[in-house]
């Protein structure tokens, strides 16, 4: 006999939702009721079997009222070349253009009134083109513009321009055009005034009524490192100055305003009317400007009045010019002190030179007494740092060891540079006649015997140890006239000066000179010699081969510029 499996009976409950008899369970809810009430993919992202159709509303074609073609509707119910052959947007634009070109400059007319350096098939070229066409295109839009390829010596440039213009209303018209320039030549005004013999518009006259012209070589070197002369179109040497010619105004003002800035001057304007049309009412003048500097130079004894002397803290009436820059720079050799004269100083209450360096006379140095201990009276100005004050008497160096020599007492600032045995440039004042109002009127007493100026160095020695060089403004020439040995003479004193001061150096740029640099390493030392610039001081001559700058210029696209003048 088989044993029976006999389950527990469990009773059957009716679903909450639909009824249905079922097993009993916590949600009392059959299976089909429980899945339509929980979704346990609820978050879960599920990618459609079947792909979304894109469905195009279809548009509907007509016919062109010209020619029949079905197109699609517009608002012209045209067609695009029944369109063009009834509506033409390049009309109004010119097929052919002139442009001018002066033949010696090889630039090109931008009107109103500029003249630009241009390439064929170049941007510049097409700025040019596109300018001379801005009126025609006011009322279409310009797409692209290139060049159609001519040859280079048929005068002719052509332009393919691309255009767009709204016809209708929503409906835009795109079209090409091409249009050729006719190159002719006409002289541009600068070249014009050179064919002419007429070079310059504006004319600045630079005057120093001098017999040195220290001031000049000093405005020359400042020129050169400024770059100030780029404008002019020519530079004239002037017995007592020097002319600067340019072809406009404003670039002769600006010539001007730096001069103003770096020497103490004033000027004066004037112009000539050369020419007037009576018909377009217009005027064609030259401008002058005449620049006046100071007639103080470097080494140069001045007398003060007695109200001036004061204002500068009780200066000695009897100065020395110490340097001229943007101010003129006074020492008094009695104790030392310094005074700057402004330009307008100057102007308001001039003074003049009691001698220049033709009225130096050489002196034998006999005895050098230094004063330590000077009293110093209140309210004196600043004093110079650089020097010492020292007594020194003197005789004249064509009268040493003769028994009837005179010897002459002087003050100097000079006592850190002199001893016995050396031989100084001063000015005799017992002995000379000077012809000075405000010189009469001192006192005899307060006049000293003598001025010392400056030291005597060997000039032969110091030109061979000289390191450096200085640039020149014109090549064929001196700035201040012919090369005579006169000028030589002056400018090599100018050099001596600028070994001398250490201040004037730091204005001008100084170059080195290779050539002397190795003569004075064989050479030796030199212990009775002023303090020479140093290497730091002192710049490389720089050299560029014409054809190399051409080449790097032509590279860069930039403009041509003139080779460096030495």
């Amino acid at each position: 006999m088989q044993s029976l499996d006999v389950k527990p009976t469990v009773g059957l409950i009716a679903c909450c939702e639909c009824g249905v008899a079922i097993e009993p369970n916590p949600a009392n809810m059959c299976s089909g009721c429980l899945r339509s009430r929980v979704d346990i993919t609820e978050g879960i992202t599920r990618s459609s079997r079947m792909q979304s159709l894109d469905v195009k509303p279809t548009v509907g074609l007509i016919a062109c009222c010209e020619c029949g073609v079905a197109i699609e509707p517009n608002p012209a119910n045209m067609c695009s070349g029944c369109l063009r052959s009834r509506v033409d947007i390049t009309e109004g634009i010119t097929r052919s253009c002139t442009i001018y070109m002066c033949k010696f400059c090889e630039r090109y007319f931008v009107p109103p009134s500029a003249w630009m350096r241009a390439e064929l098939e170049s941007k510049e070229m097409l700025s040019i083109c596109l300018k001379k066409m801005k009126p025609m295109l006011t009322k279409v839009r310009l797409i692209d513009a290139c060049f159609v390829w001519t040859e280079a010596h048929s005068k002719r440039i052509k332009v393919k321009i691309t255009i767009q213009k709204e016809v209708f209303t929503s409906t835009i018209l795109q079209q090409s055009v091409v249009v050729e320039f006719t190159v002719h030549s006409q002289l541009c005004d600068d070249c014009r005034r050179a064919e002419a013999k007429d070079f310059w518009r504006a004319c600045v006259q630079v005057r120093q009524r001098a017999e040195f012209k220290k001031t000049l070589f000093y405005l020359e070197q400042l020129l050169l490192k400024h770059n100030a002369h780029k404008d002019t179109t020519g530079v004239k040497p002037v017995p007592t100055g020097i002319d600067f010619f340019f072809a406009k105004q404003q670039e002769a003002k600006k010539f001007v305003d730096f001069l103003m800035t770096v020497l103490p001057c004033k000027y004066h304007y004037a112009q000539e009317l050369i020419s007037h049309d009576t018909k377009n009412n217009t005027y064609d003048y030259k401008h002058t400007f005449c620049v006046e500097i100071v007639p103080i130079c470097r080494d140069n004894v001045v007398c003060l009045s007695k109200k001036l002397a004061q204002s500068f803290g009780n200066m000695s009436q009897i100065v020395l010019c110490l340097r001229v820059s943007n101010v003129i720079t006074l020492i008094d050799p009695n104790n030392l002190q310094l005074a700057d004269v402004q330009a307008t100083s100057f102007w308001r209450e001039p003074f003049d030179s009691l001698c220049g360096p033709k009225q130096l006379t050489e002196f034998y140095v006999l005895d050098v007494e230094p004063i330590d201990n000077f009293e110093r009276k209140a309210g004196h100005g600043y004093v110079s740092k650089k020097h010492e004050l020292a007594d020194v008497w003197l005789v004249r160096s064509d009268q040493v060891g003769m028994s009837d020599a005179q010897s002459l007492s002087a003050r100097t600032h000079l006592g850190h540079l002199l001893s016995p045995g050396d031989l100084v440039m001063a000015f005799d004042m017992k002995n000379c006649n000077v012809n000075n109002a405000t010189f009469d009127a001192m006192n005899i007493e307060n006049v000293p015997d003598a001025i010392i100026v400056r030291k005597v160095f060997d000039r032969t020695r110091r030109a061979a140890k000289r390191q450096w060089k200085l640039k020149r403004l014109v090549v064929d020439g001196n700035i201040v006239g012919n090369e005579t040995a006169s000028v030589a003479d002056q400018f090599q004193g100018f050099m001596e000066d600028l070994e001398e001061d250490a201040l004037m150096r730091e204005k001008i740029n100084i170059y080195k000179d290779e050539m002397k640099q190795v003569n004075v390493r064989e050479g030796g030392e030199d212990d009775d010699h002023p303090e020479l610039p140093s290497l730091a001081e002192m710049l490389d001559d720089l050299k560029f081969d014409d054809e190399e700058m051409k080449e790097e210029t032509e590279s860069t696209g930039e403009g041509e510029g003139e080779p460096m003048q030495e």
